[in-house]
């Protein structure tokens, strides 16, 4: 890994954001759910929103901005499909669960985050 792209993977750990709060830190969405530091991919496996713009919710899923698919952090599989899809917002039977589906196969990536003089490397 060159000099530059372990810093685009790095952040200093005070600069996570507080409960409930994604950020960008290169190709990844981080955050904190349930206490730990997550890192993930970016797109929605739906129609690729920035995960990095969405929010951990008290289950400490990530939830995307647009439609409000829900991921476990952990494995990066939907536990729950979106709520609309394009401009729409609301219910969309049959579609939401052809969405959540492929979204349990198709999960997000998951990194490695290590800690290491008050930075978070992601791998």
């Amino acid at each position: 890994m060159s000099t530059e792209e372990r810093r685009t993977n790095e952040i200093d750990e005070a600069d996570l954001p507080g409960p409930g709060g994604v950020t960008q830190v290169g190709e990844w969405a981080v955050g904190r759910s349930r206490g730990e530091v997550f890192a993930v991919s970016r797109r929605c496996r739906h129609q690729l929103a920035d995960l990095a713009k969405g929010s951990v919710d008290a289950e400490g899923c990530l939830v995307c901005p647009w439609h409000q698919s829900r991921y476990d952090v952990r494995t990066g599989a939907m536990v729950s499909g979106p709520k609309g899809f394009l401009g729409y917002h609301g219910r969309t039977p049959g579609y939401t669960q052809f969405v959540l589906a492929y979204g349990r196969h198709l999960r997000l990536r998951v990194a490695t985050v290590t800690r290491q003089a008050g930075r978070l490397l992601i791998r």
